[in-house]
């Protein structure tokens, strides 16, 4: 009698969403706490942001990285008056890098390093009342001309510890679209640098392409919300994952409602194809790469992890918004949603650990 290491594969996947991304923050920090652990992580849009938190942030433990992310959100007070995040999002040229440079501006406000003596103890209407002033002051080349209206995430560098990605336990990818080659891209751990991200985060009219070697890259999340080519037989080296869990957070009926001003019609005009899109990804995954064509079965378990299901009724026209009060609850009720999700399938999530099986 001989004892066999049966080793059992669990995979994760971040889709796309940026002003519901603390949902995904918060079901991440969950798995933190209820000591979940993955052996591969795909990500395409705001989840690549939110994997890299959760795997590899620059200062803090990760945990405290997701909650940052959490409080970057605008005053209420502001928010109602102005709704956009300029913590987030950031004047474009090199102006306007060297102002923020000048001033030690962070881009994200509390969420990263920088400027902490405005943020100390959480004050919030000031510390925001401050850095709306800086943001206003700061130049800017944008014109008729320009690619994109914001800079490309100037914070990446003082949020993400690059240089520890390609040492990380879990494999991990991302997903730009490469607008010259007209095909998606893949960059795993051992490649990922800013740039790349850059590319993964580079949102048609928000971002201009970001160019990697000679090639233009946009997000792969406008075209994919859910990367799931890693776990597809002749795509991805992860086909044989026992169990995968999919983060998805635009694939809701419930996000297409009627706009309450202007502002939030243009949001939504991005957020409407969308819907869609991950619907559809998801089904054809379900039905073309997870059911075995012979015996009808599914290859392998599929979880979905419902977090939007989880948002009131009554908060669903208030999800999109960058404002503090909205990302802070988000982020409560992802981390509400995945421990309840972890006690209902702690038996299947302790199978990423190894299993010894007598033969």
């Amino acid at each position: 009698m001989t004892q066999l290491k049966v080793t059992k594969k669990t995979g994760l996947v971040l889709g796309g969403g940026a002003p519901n991304s603390p949902l995904i923050a918060g079901a991440l920090a969950a798995f933190l706490d209820q000591e979940v652990e993955f052996d591969v992580i795909s990500a395409s849009g705001a989840g690549v942001l939110m994997g890299l938190l959760y795997t590899a942030p620059l200062e803090g433990s990760p945990r405290e990285a997701l909650k940052r992310w959490a409080d970057a959100g605008v005053a209420d007070s502001i928010y109602k008056m102005m709704p956009v995040n300029y913590k987030i999002f950031h004047k474009p040229g090199k102006e306007a890098d060297a102002f923020r440079g000048t001033f030690n501006q962070p881009a994200t406000g509390p969420a990263f390093p920088g400027m902490q003596n405005l943020f100390a103890n959480g004050s919030v209407p000031w510390a925001d009342w401050t850095q709306l002033m800086m943001s206003t002051m700061s130049p800017s080349n944008l014109s008729a001309k320009s690619l994109g209206l914001c800079a490309h995430a100037p914070f990446l560098e003082g949020a993400v510890d690059f240089s520890a990605i390609a040492r990380m336990k879990p494999e991990f990818y991302i997903n730009a679209y490469n607008l010259n080659q007209h095909r998606m891209q893949i960059w795993d751990k051992r490649e990922i640098q800013a740039q790349h991200v850059r590319a993964a985060l580079s949102f048609p009219f928000l971002y201009a392409p970001t160019e990697i070697d000679g090639e233009d890259y946009i997000e792969g999340a406008a075209l994919e919300t859910l990367n799931f080519d890693p776990f597809i037989e002749g795509k991805g080296e992860h086909h044989d994952t026992d169990t995968l869990i999919v983060l998805d957070i635009l694939g809701d009926e419930r996000l297409l409602r009627k706009p309450r001003n202007l502002y939030d019609a243009w949001v939504g005009s991005m957020i409407t194809p969308l819907v869609k899109v991950s619907q559809n990804q998801l089904r054809l995954f379900e039905l073309e790469h997870n059911t075995d064509r012979k015996t009808g079965l599914p290859k392998r378990r599929l979880l979905k992890l419902e977090l939007m299901a989880a948002v009131p009724e009554q908060h669903l026209p208030y999800t999109m918004d960058w404002s503090t009060s909205n990302m802070q609850l988000l982020f409560d009720i992802g981390y509400k949603a995945a421990t309840r999700f972890c006690r209902q399938h702690s038996s299947v999530l302790r199978y990423a650990e190894e299993t010894e099986l007598a033969s």
